[in-house]
This record gives structure tokens, C-alpha cells and sequence, in this order.
């Protein structure tokens, strides 16, 4: 079965992005789609940070781990018992790039449902501005897009 990735660029609209998040869970939930349309959020800036503080935790011994759980925890509690401090930082996480990569996976016999679903997503509202590319799999960057939505998680 052949898959097909649109890729979109919501810029630093965290609310358009979870406008088209809700709107792809309606239509999956609708239509029953689960498998065929499946999409993943993307934050640029989060990934590499992220990638880069495993090595570090790695290299530390276990004692320090355990510290840091408990500094972890520690903080989800106090974050957890007041509501402005736990609103605080998501808004400060997410302030980056958001970008939103969709699956289409139609097996060969659902290509009109394919091609449908291809021309209805990018044209939906909170889609349209969003500057929609869509990545076939004949594509040069096909391969970059399938690996990158893999990692996303």
C-alpha cells in the first residue's frame, strides 16, 4: 500500500494547529479512518533540544538520575497545585514553529477515497492558510518525510 504525506506549516499558531488536530480527529472518528489517516504534530525547535539531553542523562551515574526523577517529581506536584504555574508553561513550550504531517494510507483499491481526501483536507479552513505540500511517494524527499514522522512522537 502506497502513502501519501501532507506536510503544514501553522507557524507560531499553536490554536490553528489544535483547530486542525480536532477537525482530523472528527473526520478519522466519522468516517473511520484510524489507519488510513493518521498525523503527528511537528515542533522543530523541541526535537533537537530534546535529542540532545538524552546523551547527557546517559553519560551521568545512576544517583544523579535518581535525583533528578525526584526534582522531576517534585516539580509535576508543585505545577500541579497551582493551576496559573501549570498554564504558565505549556504557552512557554509551545511558543516555537508547529507544523502538522499527515498519513494518507489508501490501499490500491481506495484510490478515489485517496484522491478525495488528497483535495479535501488542504482545502478545509483551518488547513487553507497553513501553506499545505503534499509528498508523494515517488518524491525526493519522500524518504526524509517517512523517517521524520516515525521519530515524531
Amino acid at each position: 500500500m502506497a502513502h501519501t504525506y501532507i506536510r503544514f506549516d501553522f507557524g507560531t499558531d499553536e490554536d490553528k494547529a489544535q483547530q486542525a488536530r480536532h477537525k482530523l480527529d472528527g473526520w478519522r472518528q466519522a468516517f473511520r479512518l484510524d489507519k488510513r489517516v493518521q498525523y503527528k504534530l511537528d515542533r522543530p525547535e523541541s526535537t533537537p533540544a530534546g535529542s540532545a539531553a538524552r546523551p547527557e542523562a546517559a553519560e551521568k551515574p545512576d544517583a544523579s538520575k535518581s535525583k533528578e526523577k525526584a526534582t522531576a517529581k517534585a516539580a509535576a506536584k508543585a505545577a500541579g497545585k497551582s493551576g496559573e504555574a501549570a498554564g504558565a508553561k505549556p504557552e512557554a513550550a509551545t511558543n516555537g514553529r508547529v507544523g502538522l504531517l499527515v498519513r494518507l494510507y489508501f490501499s490500491s483499491h481506495e484510490k478515489l477515497s485517496e484522491q478525495r481526501w488528497l483535495q479535501r483536507i488542504p482545502s478545509e479552513e483551518p488547513f487553507k492558510n497553513a501553506s499545505p505540500k503534499m509528498i508523494q511517494q515517488g518524491d525526493a524527499e519522500f524518504e526524509a518525510t517517512d523517517e521524520q514522522f516515525e521519530a515524531i512522537s
